[in-house]
């Protein structure tokens, strides 16, 4: 399996992302602050128009980018630079974000849009014309074959003193009442059938306890567990930055990330997004 932007292969998600998240301070931030969304709206490379989180017409995958971006765009380095994104999948993912910020972006995948942003490539075989200040992946490494292959290349691929900027899941924090929580938030009548969805619906089949029956899921399909990524990334990069926040916002109906990131101080669930922000050595 290679490194793409499905944030969860059951699912077929376009890479989803998350709010700056609770701790840590900027790393090698530009001088200039944190890069906006833009504000007006955004053309994503997909053609999809983003208007803003919470409007109407924004879908979930826009809505994950949205607010990932807020992440992002505070801890990159000092532009112009290349930034090169692992798994940018079928939007684009933050690369028109990217440029339009002045930065000489590059996504990676094999369903990657056309056009020469783009790589439409696994980043196992992506050959970068020169070193980047900065690579970022997006919920994009919890389901690789070979997790420390896709490191070591994104370590190769930086510059000394070059940042990885990492959003992932943390897979073995999807308890019980986490995912009972989720489920009785999914959207009434969704227009596809959302991963959420159907772990709800293949666990009520399943008859088993839902350990088991994440367990057995998580092992069919080969997903890492947050700590698993966390110590392979900790082996390569100096850390500058760990943490936890909401995860499964996007995908639920009438909950904002505030909303979950409040369920998560009152205990009712756990943090499922990690942040992590590593430098190369």
């Amino acid at each position: 399996m290679v490194a793409d932007s499905r944030r969860l292969p059951a699912g077929n998600q376009q890479c989803r992302g998350h709010f700056a998240g609770p701790g840590g301070t900027a790393v090698n931030s530009d001088a200039q602050g944190s890069i906006p969304w833009p504000v007006g709206g955004h053309t994503l490379a997909g053609g999809c128009r983003e208007g803003g989180v919470g409007s109407g017409s924004v879908t979930p995958d826009e809505r994950w980018l949205a607010a990932v971006w807020s992440f992002v765009g505070a801890r990159l380095p000092a532009r112009p630079g290349p930034v090169v994104e692992i798994g940018c999948g079928p939007l684009g993912g933050f690369v028109p974000m990217l440029r339009s910020a002045g930065y000489q972006a590059t996504g990676i995948d094999p369903e990657a849009p056309e056009g020469p942003w783009y790589h439409r490539v696994e980043f196992e075989r992506y050959e970068p014309p020169g070193p980047s200040c900065a690579v970022v992946a997006c919920t994009s490494l919890h389901h690789v074959a070979d997790l420390g292959q896709v490191l070591d290349l994104a370590e190769a691929t930086l510059v000394p003193d070059g940042l990885l900027l990492v959003v992932e899941w943390a897979r073995e924090r999807f308890d019980e009442a986490t995912a009972r929580w989720c489920f009785d938030r999914l959207p009434g009548q969704p227009a596809d059938h959302g991963w959420l969805r159907q772990r709800r619906d293949e666990w009520r089949a399943s008859g088993q306890p839902w350990a088991a029956y994440c367990r057995s899921w998580a092992e069919q399909e080969g997903l890492h567990s947050g700590l698993d990524i966390v110590r392979e990334l900790d082996a390569r990069f100096d850390r500058r930055l760990l943490a936890y926040g909401p995860y499964f916002f996007a995908e639920l109906a009438g909950i904002s990330e505030n909303a979950e990131r409040a369920a998560i101080t009152a205990g009712d669930i756990q943090a499922n997004r990690i942040e992590y922000v590593g430098q190369r050595r």
